[in-house]
């Protein structure tokens, strides 16, 4: 800002009369000219506005209470981005998605594309091995539609892959699951060398995706993942 001197300000005093009918002579012309008034510039749209941050994204997962006896959380795979945002980021396309993530808590990174905000973390029961994992990511505009539009294709694309720690095969089926959110699917992924099979769902709520996987139960980990799904729905739509 332009700040006027005190002594120039007496001086424009002095002179007001003279000035007010030197403006009144050259506003007359000066308003004869284009006859627009100057355009003043547009406000920059925040591109994350109504996006939930990693702190509030935090809240939604599923508490301790939610999970068996047993169970706890592995502090190193707990983490959320805070009150902050991400720039977005997406891994250039490739002819076959890396199927092997899919066999990963995050599993949701397979997609190759990035939110600006997430929280997740991972319970694990020591005695039995089991693995309960709970992410949510936000996007902006219409990527949340679209990360999930890739993991029906990802299903395609990965009908098995091979497991890094026994080198055996793994299946994939895919299938579009119903009541959940915005719209959901599931993965399942079983293996002949493994006590249970794992099940993935991908969730749509808004701009939010959740996805979570579960190797709990005798049921390749299916009815705590879906459990699991609908309290985080839930709790996003509060």
């Amino acid at each position: 800002m332009f700040t006027t001197p005190r002594a120039a300000k007496v001086l424009a005093l002095t002179a007001l009369p003279l000035a007010l009918a030197l403006t009144a002579c050259s506003s007359s012309s000066s308003d004869a000219g284009d006859g627009k008034a100057s355009a003043k510039p547009a406000a920059t749209k925040d591109p994350n506005a109504g996006l939930l941050t990693g702190t509030q994204l935090k809240k939604a997962l599923a508490p301790a209470s939610f999970f068996a006896k047993g169970f706890a959380v592995d502090p190193s795979g707990a983490r959320d981005s805070g009150s902050t945002y991400a720039e977005p980021s997406t891994a250039p396309a490739a002819t076959k998605p890396d199927c092997a993530k899919l066999d990963g808590t995050s599993w949701i990174a397979v997609t190759g594309v990035a939110g600006v905000s997430f929280a997740q973390n991972d319970y694990v029961n020591r005695d039995s091995s089991q693995d309960i994992a709970q992410e949510i990511d936000s996007y902006r505009g219409t990527t949340a539609a679209s990360v999930l539009t890739d993991v029906e294709r990802i299903a395609a694309s990965c009908a098995s892959f091979t497991d890094d720690q026994t080198h055996t095969k793994v299946k994939v089926t895919g299938a579009a699951a119903s009541g959940l959110g915005d719209g959901a699917y599931t993965l399942t992924l079983t293996d002949s060398s493994w006590e249970n099979g794992t099940t993935l769902i991908a969730a749509r709520v808004g701009t939010n995706v959740v996805s979570v996987l579960s190797t709990d139960g005798h049921d390749n980990g299916a009815a705590t993942a879906r459990k699991l799904t609908e309290g985080i729905v839930a709790a996003l739509r509060k």
